[in-house]
């Protein structure tokens, strides 16, 4: 038996194909007792939306006959008090998604709720009328909700950790795995007094997984001394000179750059003396050893997840979210002393 259809379920009830398609997608165009006769019909049929076959018409009819591409929305949330840094980090993700998109025959477009009148009722009809039903959501500062999408209609993939409103799967980069490799990386250039420093609010976002392997890392490796984390509200010169000063580190993991200006303001000759890593060198302004996070992969990861969620027909919040990481690379730097004169490539963090 063939599998229903919009054709055969319209010529069993006697009705046009326009007509059932409209019913099923929920248009107020239709009568609600005709249109509660034909979503009855479907299911007593079997039949399923295939929302790629209705994202192809819906291209094909705004581009006029042109060749198809499916649409899979970037969705952004507006957040004046995220850092700026972010911009780059999604720029680089957005990259990497819309150049595997395309190889796949898709392509991204980019929104953002919370901005220009886009609240997410809006979006979501806008993304209704376009017949976009993939959604890659990118990284937030804070925690957002986007349980407002009728999410019956939509596969969605999460860049970052990690999205409770709704629980959808969710691609980002391995912080702790990362941290660990980096770590024992330093420890075998002759490190000893490795020294950590974060922002409160980063480090909670991230589910404590930078200072989680840290401590890990302190506690289970042998000759390799104790240094409290620096974890505070809001990083200041002082407080982080006082830190640097008490606990004397001799290489400092980190965010942010300027830290080491304060370490030379305290006496630190980097490299000779003490050394300095960075934890995103895509945000650096100087040039610095560190990690890279790979923004362009983990998009390039989520554009295929949502991909294949489409070709699946599996829309709608998984009942068993799943969280899929991508480890960072080592980069070298100026930053790092090789204390034992150990050749440093540039290399992948091991799997």
């Amino acid at each position: 038996m063939s599998a229903p259809t919009l054709r055969s379920i319209a010529r069993d009830l006697g009705l046009s194909r326009t007509t059932v398609s409209a019913a099923l997608r929920g248009s107020s165009r239709v009568n609600q007792e005709t249109a509660q006769r034909i979503r009855a019909a479907a299911e007593a049929a079997g039949y399923h939306h295939n929302p790629l076959a209705g994202a192809v018409m819906s291209e094909i009819r705004r581009s006029r006959g042109q060749s198809f591409r499916g649409v899979i929305a970037a969705v952004d949330v507006h957040e004046p008090d995220r850092p700026s840094h972010s911009l780059i980090f999604h720029r680089e993700l957005i990259a990497g998604a819309s150049e595997r998109a395309s190889e796949l025959g898709f392509k991204i477009e980019q929104f953002t709720a919370g901005r220009d009148g886009i609240t997410l009722p809006r979006l979501n009809t806008i993304l209704q009328s376009r017949g976009i039903r993939g959604l890659l959501l990118l990284p937030a500062w804070g925690d957002p909700d986007y349980t407002a999408l009728d999410w019956s209609r939509y596969a969605g993939v999460y860049t970052d950790y990690i999205i409770e409103k709704p629980a959808l799967h969710t691609i980002c980069s391995d912080h702790y795995r990362s941290m660990m490799h980096g770590l024992q990386r330093l420890h075998a250039l002759g490190y000893r007094r490795p020294g950590l420093f974060l922002q409160k609010h980063h480090d909670e976002r991230l589910q404590h997984r930078w200072e989680g392997a840290f401590l890990a890392f302190q506690q289970r490796t042998p000759g390799v001394e104790t240094i409290p984390a620096l974890v505070s509200e809001e990083l200041t010169r002082e407080k982080f000179i006082a830190w640097f000063k008490e606990h004397k580190p001799d290489v400092v993991l980190g965010h942010r750059t300027e830290a080491m200006v304060w370490m030379r303001s305290a006496g630190a000759r980097i490299p000779a003396s003490h050394g300095f890593f960075c934890l995103n060198v895509l945000i650096q302004d100087v040039p610095c050893a560190g990690l890279d996070l790979q923004p362009r992969r983990l998009g390039a990861q989520g554009a295929e997840a949502v991909i294949a969620q489409l070709h699946r027909n599996d829309p709608g919040i998984p009942p068993l979210p799943s969280l899929t990481t991508i480890p960072a690379r080592w980069v070298d730097g100026p930053t790092i002393r090789d204390v034992k004169s150990a050749p440093v490539r540039r290399s992948a963090v091991p799997a």
